[in-house]
């Protein structure tokens, strides 16, 4: 077991670790969640929570809102901006930070190191500790980044949820490598919130493993993406449990064309439980992305420590 694999299995106990502190969103005024990379997928997934909990709120790429933000939110609102980080200097979301403040817009920030220039440029911080051999991937952080945001929206994350999760991927974990074999077209489907989350598992199975992958919403998938199906592929579905009968029939469709399918709370090749409700679904089935991913890495011979092109903190000179 290498040391992505264990921060992927070890992450539970530090969940249980996060303080927020009574931070907390100001109903009455919009929230701009900002992030890059993993960030922006875990941001997509908080703003759909807050949208739910009654918060409006939109997620937005750290340099979009640096340098357009009029296109996502019209200049007449301003609203307060929630910064995720895990280095805490991100070229990016550093600058949108910075670029908030100085335009008199309240930033909270969301990070796993202390005393980062994030940190310095925000009105209120919530550190989380994160796994201590977490190498280039973000696997226990962005966990922990989302676990925050649904807090943050003011949802009731338990200890009952991490024993879910860890329940999950214990579940998930023998299916995985057979699941896998002979497949080279991966392909995650989630909606709602659950949509920020497959693009998080698109993204992390592209870094760790260096596939062709893509996300989408699930009944969007029927309108052009669907040509692609053949018996490469294989569907990572995470089911919203408002929509699980329709999904269930895209399921069947895709199996039928020669998919392979994981079912995450619905019909599949394998099929996998979720006891926990919608709005932790998508914490819950995070970790068992992270895994697939390195599951897939092994599979390719690639180190998920090293990954090609990458570094641990995307930072601009």
């Amino acid at each position: 077991m290498n040391a992505t694999e264990r921060g992927i299995r070890e992450q539970f106990p530090l969940w249980n670790k996060v303080d927020m502190r009574d931070v907390k969103p100001d109903p009455k005024i919009v929230t701009v969640v900002v992030g890059c990379g993993t960030s922006v997928h875990i941001a997509d997934s908080i703003a759909a929570s807050l949208n739910a909990q009654g918060v409006f709120s939109r997620a937005v790429a750290g340099n979009e809102w640096t340098r357009r933000p009029q296109d996502y939110v019209p200049p007449r609102i301003r609203p307060d901006i929630l910064a995720l980080s895990r280095s805490g200097e991100s070229t990016e979301t550093v600058a949108a930070a910075i670029e908030s403040r100085r335009n008199g817009l309240r930033v909270t920030a969301f990070t796993c190191a202390e005393g980062a220039s994030l940190e310095k440029n925000a009105n209120e911080t919530v550190l989380a500790e994160t796994h201590l051999e977490e190498g280039i991937v973000m696997t226990a952080s962005a966990s922990l980044m989302l676990l925050m945001g649904l807090r943050y929206a003011g949802i009731s994350v338990t200890e009952k949820t991490t024993a879910a999760a860890e329940t999950l991927l214990g579940e998930a974990d023998p299916h995985l490598a057979p699941l896998i074999e002979g497949r080279s077209h991966f392909v995650f489907l989630g909606a709602g919130a659950l949509y920020g989350v497959a693009r998080e598992g698109s993204l992390k199975l592209q870094e760790m493993s260096l596939s062709q992958t893509e996300a989408h919403h699930p009944l969007e998938y029927r309108h052009g993406p669907i040509s692609l199906i053949d018996d490469t592929s294989f569907v990572i579905f995470l089911y919203h449990p408002d929509t699980l009968e329709e999904e269930s029939v895209l399921a069947r469709d895709l199996m039928a064309k020669g998919a392979r399918v994981l079912g995450i709370g619905g019909p599949g090749t394998v099929s996998l439980p979720v006891g926990e409700g919608a709005d932790v679904r998508p914490l819950v089935v995070l970790p068992v992305l992270q895994l697939l991913g390195e599951y897939v890495a092994r599979s390719r011979g690639l180190d998920t420590l090293a990954p090609r092109h990458l570094t641990k903190v995307v930072t601009i000179a």
